[in-house]
């Protein structure tokens, strides 16, 4: 059938609407496969024909296929990571939509939302789709790009289409950029005039303010790192989760509060109900579900995130969430800053770090200890990424959904080195871990755009579409 199109294509008597796109893909045929998806492994075959799953069963026979042997391995639907920093426009010395989405597709991330702390910050709709037309010259995943909130910017942030952006993002609590929104009558205006996703970064401005002082006089510019997490403290974390919370209530808002860090949190979330009938949503990332205090003695600067790594309890206690579904999504907020930038005094050190390249594989360390199934970890980084979102025809290993997978072989050991980070920072808090399970191949709408450690950038990713809903 290619054959013959790819004729008629060169005779004119057909003119598709995206002619290269058209005739450079290929019909794969993955075999073998042990499938991981929607809460079962099975094995069986999976035939891709121009970008999507055509059909899933054992035993396929497809003569013009690709056939790619996935005996012992495991395919799962593509990571979705609804929250990543990839900086472009403006901070392109630390990453961009070049490089970062790369390293996210060697990692199995075939799909990212982006966030509006950019400069100029994604305030207003014509910035907003200029991001868009960026990604789609450069990036090799899917994406989307929240609008950005202001104590000023309501008029734009309403007119945001929410069939196809992913949400609006609003700074509850400062962090990089200059994007706070403190004034409760904009936030009320917001969460009750939005149709949309709002992702929320909750930390009290006051509270932390507060903490600053109190370590600035005793340390001046030296504070240690262990006292990160004092600043950037648990009281701060759950007074603006819990007034993100109470607003949701109060207005209906379909609320979705990213990188929760503490135990006390937790309490805030109901397990009690399906995903795709909340309002209130959560996530955790992998640095709050791998690192702990305890680790800022040998790592310092370069595991300060914003909202802070706490105690070994909190770690377990996040993990104890996702695995009961008070946390619905797990996520990366790769935030990338340069080594020079990292390795700075407390005050003056960046907060964020690189992971997206690492996320799945860190997940499958999880597995391999014996903390979380398979199946758990395809649900909350995928299907569940895709049902919290609304996101049309990904996330899934279904018949008639957009090509997104990755196939992994568990038993396959790496170490992270500084000649293997894809991230254009190039380092990493995984720096000599050795995870045993590597990413094979990677495929983006049907497109092959990884294997074995090579990329194939003749395709690029795709604006991801969204369900129109309450």
């Amino acid at each position: 059938m290619e054959k013959f199109l790819q004729e008629l294509y060169k005779s004119k008597l057909i003119i598709p609407k995206f002619p290269s796109t058209f005739l450079r893909l290929k019909t794969y045929l993955i075999k073998n496969a042990h499938i991981v998806n929607e809460g079962n492994i099975v094995e069986g075959d999976v035939l891709i024909h121009e970008g999507r799953i055509e059909k899933i069963a054992a035993g396929i026979s497809s003569p013009s296929a690709t056939v790619i042997d996935a005996n012992g391995k495991h395919l799962f639907p593509g990571i979705i990571d609804d929250q990543v920093h990839f900086r472009e426009p403006g901070l392109i010395h630390k990453g961009d939509l070049y490089t970062e989405p790369k390293a996210a597709v060697a990692g199995g991330v075939t799909s990212f939302m982006e966030m509006p702390n950019t400069i100029p910050n994604t305030l207003t709709q014509e910035l907003l789709e200029e991001k868009y037309k960026i990604a789609s010259q450069k990036s090799l995943a899917n994406f989307s790009f929240y609008m950005g909130a202001s104590n000023d910017n309501l008029e734009e942030v309403l007119k945001t289409n929410p069939e196809n952006v992913c949400g609006v993002k609003i700074f509850m609590g400062s962090s990089t950029g200059n994007m706070l929104v403190d004034k409760k009558s904009v936030l009320e205006k917001i969460f009750s005039k939005s149709p949309m996703l709002i992702a929320v970064h909750c930390e009290d401005e006051q509270t932390i303010k507060h903490n600053m002082e109190v370590y600035r006089k005793e340390y001046g510019e030296n504070v240690p790192m262990k006292f990160h997490p004092l600043i950037r403290s648990r009281e701060a974390c759950f007074k603006s989760s819990s007034s993100a919370v109470s607003m949701a209530k109060k207005h209906n808002t379909r609320l979705h509060i990213l990188h929760i860090s503490t135990a006390e949190e937790l309490q805030l979330f109901d397990n009690s109900i399906p995903l795709k009938e909340k309002r209130i949503t959560a996530e955790a990332c992998i640095h709050h579900l791998w690192f702990d205090e305890s680790n800022y003695e040998q790592l310092d600067t370069l595991i300060k995130w914003n909202p802070a790594i706490k105690t070994k309890n909190d770690k377990e206690e996040l993990l104890k969430a996702v695995l009961d579904d008070r946390i619905d999504v797990i996520a990366t907020d790769h935030a990338p800053h340069t080594l020079d930038e990292k390795h700075q005094t407390y005050f003056n050190a960046p907060s964020g770090g690189p992971l997206v390249q690492h996320s799945l594989v860190a997940m499958l360390e999880f597995y391999h200890q014996k903390k979380i199934t398979l199946e758990k970890i395809a649900q909350k980084m995928s299907h569940h990424v895709a049902d919290c979102f609304r996101i049309k025809e990904r996330g899934y290993i279904r018949e008639g959904y957009w090509a997104d997978l990755v196939l992994v072989d568990l038993n396959r050991s790496w170490k992270v080195k500084t000649r293997n980070i894809l991230a254009k920072c190039g380092w990493s808090p995984f720096e000599e871990i050795v995870f045993k399970s590597s990413v094979m191949h990677t495929f983006v709408n049907g497109h092959l755009v990884y294997s074995n450690n090579e990329f194939d950038e003749s395709e690029k990713g795709k604006r991801m579409m969204f369900e129109k809903t309450n």
